[in-house]
């Protein structure tokens, strides 16, 4: 029996690109975003050209901009939401969601103001729904829906709806693997967006190959420290949904975050780069939750803090290297 249509809320890159990959592994797709004009663009061009240019729709992609209609008998719902606009949302759209219906994400990210991870979100502004699932990995939108070679995690409470997503995920080229640790696999994607700010900072300086493999290296052991403090499970940080998508976004520059980073050691300002890369870049606010997060946890976390100066205390990057390399030498264990 063939699936009801999957409801993907969010029209931007990322939602756009599951919505593509999904349709053409033969599902019918609903595909909602919140603005008509962008929306009506989408149904007259069958294409989203304002951030995948010229890669067309399948036929069983249908786009809404009814968030009434999108939703109304559905087998499960696609989150792409951007993360400091996750709980208004949920709540926005509580009235509309069925318990039955299973909450899936591919959002990234921590709220803003609290740390929270986004099923906590979830777990808040939708008690009816207990069956959930993040998707999560080294992704780019692009890619996705070109086709190219891509492997991702699905976790979930539920071992069937990882199974579910994950088969349907799993065609083409693409790869999915299912987990149970929602923790490791939020936190893992949403702490490698700050690190990639680090990172693009440090070529962006000229530092080299060998300063961003440490940086990396490093940056992973702090991920870790808070996460598994958190409740995640370390295997799960040396996995697609933690490493993976670290080494993914710290080395590449369809990396937004990373973009960030090289145009800040230019000088730039982080209002004027946000200007310029017209999308929005987690690392930036979720920079500011991870303190929170490593001062309620009891975790040190040097280069995050010092990525978080950057950011929000006027700390030049070159300042900043240094104080890093300044600090005591200690066991690599620690």
């Amino acid at each position: 029996m063939k699936l009801k249509p999957v409801a993907v809320l969010g029209a931007g890159s990322w939602g756009t690109a599951l919505a593509i990959h999904l349709a053409r592994a033969g599902l019918d797709i609903r595909l909602w975003g919140n603005e008509p004009d962008h929306m009506e663009s989408l149904r007259q061009q069958r294409c989203n050209q304002l951030f995948l240019p010229d890669i067309p729709f399948p036929e069983t992609l249908y786009v809404y901009d009814s968030l009434e209609e999108v939703l109304q008998s559905v087998s499960w719902i696609l989150l792409a939401i951007p993360s400091h606009a996750f709980r208004s949302f949920l709540a926005s759209a509580h009235d509309l969601i069925n318990a039955d219906v299973p909450i899936v994400w591919a959002s990234k990210g921590l709220e803003e103001g609290t740390g929270k991870l986004l099923h906590q979100v979830i777990n808040e502004e939708l008690p009816q729904c207990s069956r959930m699932a993040v998707i999560s990995g080294p992704t780019f939108a692009r890619e996705v829906a070109m086709n190219m070679p891509t492997a991702i995690t699905v976790a979930s409470n539920s071992p069937s709806l990882a199974d579910e997503v994950g088969h349907y995920l799993h065609h083409g080229n693409f790869r999915a693997y299912t987990s149970e640790d929602i923790i490791g696999v939020e936190v893992g994607g949403a702490l490698k967006n700050v690190l990639a700010i680090a990172s693009g900072a440090a070529d962006g300086l000229g530092f080299g190959a060998n300063a961003r493999a440490a940086l990396i290296t490093r940056g992973l052991a702090e991920i870790i420290r808070l996460g598994t403090a958190m409740g995640g499970q370390t295997e799960t940080f040396m996995g697609l949904a933690g490493l993976g998508d670290l080494v993914l976004t710290c080395t590449d520059d369809q990396s937004r975050n990373r973009r960030m980073g090289l145009k800040l050691a230019q000088g730039m300002s982080k209002e004027d780069i946000r200007k310029e890369i017209g999308q929005e870049i987690e690392g930036v606010r979720t920079a500011r939750e991870v303190m929170r997060l490593a001062k309620q946890y009891d975790v040190e976390m040097p280069i995050f803090e010092q990525a978080y100066k950057v950011l929000y205390e006027n700390l030049s990057p070159l300042d900043a290297v240094k104080h890093l390399l300044e600090r005591k030498s200690t066991s690599e264990a620690v």
